[in-house]
């Protein structure tokens, strides 16, 4: 009874600090960016591999969240002292100032729960909430679900699906509502007829959240070609083998229907997702200059040819 009710007080704690929204508080970062500048800003200055450990993240995602945090101007990297070889972590004076206001904003929430207490209480609450975080912290983080696999539309999939891409792309490549556009109408477009023999679209679900997606639209290029499309993998679930999953699910697809091609469309610098397509037969077939996502980018295509079979 105690673990259930412990259990329900801990999902009650997370909605109520706003760890179910797009942004965390009083911000517009994302949660694991928030922790990173607290986490930062409590030690000083930190190791980007510490950093890694204390949020609980793999290397290459604490290492994107490095690069955008950077980019926003909220942290540095600086030399250590004690090792040239090595770098540190460091809140620039804006990250500072965006720190303050997450803890003023925390220090509200918390104060407005405690006013609602009787003195009893909040004595009490103190210690008992503190204790339990520090048994928490020393029980270690528990072996996490492996995510899950769900092929065809369900409600909401779309908007999932366009928050996802608006706000990766927006961190990693400042692309704006211009791109979040073409998704969105891209989407429209394609979600009615997603169950056609043709189409197809997968979407990974991680501990009940969405978690990444793809899609192959087999009519609107023609030519017997499959359109590989929405292809995303959201933070959190990372370093878990699923984006090449989500992959080979959709290319397996390509190719039970008989399709003589599978093309891509995506622009220069997302290097971990052209490392997954040229693991499974893609090439770059042409790369140009152009404005389609809202900025001039390098847009880049790809292509996978039917793979030979013996026989």
């Amino acid at each position: 009874m105690q673990i259930a009710e412990l259990r329900r007080a801990a999902r009650d704690m997370v909605r109520s600090f706003g760890f179910m929204q797009r942004t965390l508080a009083g911000t517009d970062l994302h949660a694991s960016a928030v922790h990173a500048l607290i986490d930062i800003g409590r030690a000083g200055a930190l190791q980007a591999n510490a950093l890694a450990r204390a949020l609980r993240l793999d290397k290459s995602t604490v290492s994107r969240l490095i690069r955008s945090l950077t980019k926003q101007s909220l942290i540095c990297a600086e030399r250590d002292d004690q090792d040239a070889r090595r770098q540190v972590l460091r809140l620039t004076p804006r990250g500072a100032a965006v720190l303050t206001t997450i803890d003023r904003h925390a220090d509200a929430q918390i104060a407005a729960a405690l006013a609602r207490l009787d003195a009893a209480d909040r004595e009490a609450v103190i210690p008992g909430v503190t204790r339990f975080a520090e048994a928490l912290s020393e029980a270690g983080p528990m072996a996490t679900a492996e995510p899950t696999l769900h092929s065809g539309p369900l409600p909401g999939l779309a908007g999932r699906i366009v928050d996802l891409h608006a706000t990766y792309y927006n961190r990693e490549a400042d692309l704006g509502a211009a791109f979040e556009a073409v998704v969105a109408k891209g989407l429209a477009d394609f979600l009615p007829r997603a169950c056609g023999e043709r189409n197809g679209i997968w979407h990974a679900q991680l501990e009940g959240r969405f978690a990444g997606s793809i899609a192959i639209d087999g009519e609107d290029l023609g030519g017997n070609v499959a359109h590989l499309r929405w292809f995303i993998v959201a933070d959190d679930a990372r370093g878990r083998g699923l984006g090449g999953a989500l992959l080979d699910r959709a290319l397996a697809f390509v190719d039970a229907r008989a399709f003589d091609a599978a093309r891509l469309w995506t622009f220069e610098g997302l290097d971990a997702a052209r490392r997954l397509y040229e693991a499974r037969g893609f090439v770059l077939e042409e790369a140009y200059p152009g404005e389609q996502w809202g900025q001039p980018l390098t847009e880049q295509r790809f292509v996978r040819s039917r793979p030979v079979t013996a026989g």
